[in-house]
C-alpha cells in the first residue's frame, strides 16, 4: 500500500513561526512520531513526506534517525492541503492502484490503524477514512454568534485521517475540483461533492491532531502512558 504523509504545515495556531511537526514532543521532533508508526505499518510498502521546501533538510535528518527499510520519497508542496496532496498523487509509482493520506500532525497514530485502512480497500471500499462518533453536542452557529441548529449527535462523526482511496477515483475527483474551483479540508469531501460513497472506519479518540499548545500537551501524556 501507497502512503501520502502530509507535512506541509504551520505553526500559526501553536505559536511559532516554524512547521508545528518540527517541534519537540517527547523528545522527538513531532513528525518523527508519525513517520514511525507508517514505517511499523506491515501493509504499507511505500511513502512519501509532502513538505514545503525549508523543512526538507530536518526532515531528512527526521528520517535518517528513523533508518526506513523501505522506499521513502520527498513531493514539494503545495500552498494549500488540496494541493499538496494533488502533488503527492502525481509522485506515486505508476503501479499504485490504492493510496492512503495521513496528516503529520496525526502523530498518535497506530500502525494497527494504517493495517486496517489497508485491507479494507484492498477488500473493496473504494473510498474511506477512520472517524470517531461525536460525543459534544454540537451547535451550528451563524455569523452573528447565534445558535442556528442542534444536529442530531447519533449521526456525527469526526472525521480523522488515514483516508484511503482507489487511485483513479481520487485522481478524477482532483480533476474535477480544479476544473471547478472546489477548495475542501479533506479528500473525502471530494467524493461527497460527487456523490459517490465514503466508507467509516471507527479509529480512537487518542488519534488526535495536534494544532494548539493544548494538544501538544495531551499528545505528550497519551505518549506517556503508552510507554508505561
Amino acid at each position: 500500500m501507497h502512503l501520502l504523509i502530509v507535512a506541509a504545515g504551520s505553526g500559526r495556531r501553536m505559536g511559532h513561526q516554524r512547521n508545528k511537526l518540527l517541534l519537540p514532543l517527547e523528545g522527538r521532533p513531532l513528525l518523527a512520531w508519525t513517520l514511525e508508526a507508517a514505517l511499523q505499518s506491515d501493509e504499507i510498502s511505500w511513502l512519501a513526506v509532502v513538505g514545503q521546501e525549508q523543512d526538507r533538510q530536518e526532515i531528512n535528518i527526521i528520517l535518517a534517525s528513523l533508518a526506513p527499510q523501505k522506499p521513502v520519497v520527498w513531493v514539494q508542496g503545495g500552498a494549500t492541503r488540496q494541493a499538496s496532496v494533488a502533488l503527492g498523487l502525481e509522485a506515486l509509482p505508476a503501479a499504485a492502484a490504492y493510496v492512503l493520506i495521513h496528516d503529520g500532525a496525526r502523530c498518535l497514530v497506530e500502525p494497527a490503524l494504517f493495517n486496517r485502512c489497508a485491507i479494507a480497500l484492498r477488500q473493496g471500499a473504494e473510498a474511506l477514512i477512520a472517524a470517531v462518533p461525536v460525543t459534544d453536542t454540537i451547535k451550528q452557529v451563524d455569523s452573528d454568534g447565534y445558535i442556528r441548529n442542534t444536529p442530531e449527535r447519533s449521526g456525527l462523526w469526526a472525521a480523522q485521517t488515514p483516508q484511503g482511496f482507489a487511485l483513479p477515483a481520487l485522481r478524477a475527483a482532483h480533476q474535477r475540483a480544479m476544473a471547478e474551483g472546489w477548495q475542501v479540508t479533506d479528500d473525502a469531501a471530494l467524493f461527497e461533492l460527487l456523490g459517490l460513497p465514503v466508507r467509516v472506519l471507527e479509529a480512537s479518540t487518542a488519534n488526535l491532531k495536534v494544532t494548539t499548545p493544548l494538544d501538544l500537551e495531551l499528545a505528550a501524556a497519551l505518549l506517556r502512558r503508552r510507554k508505561a
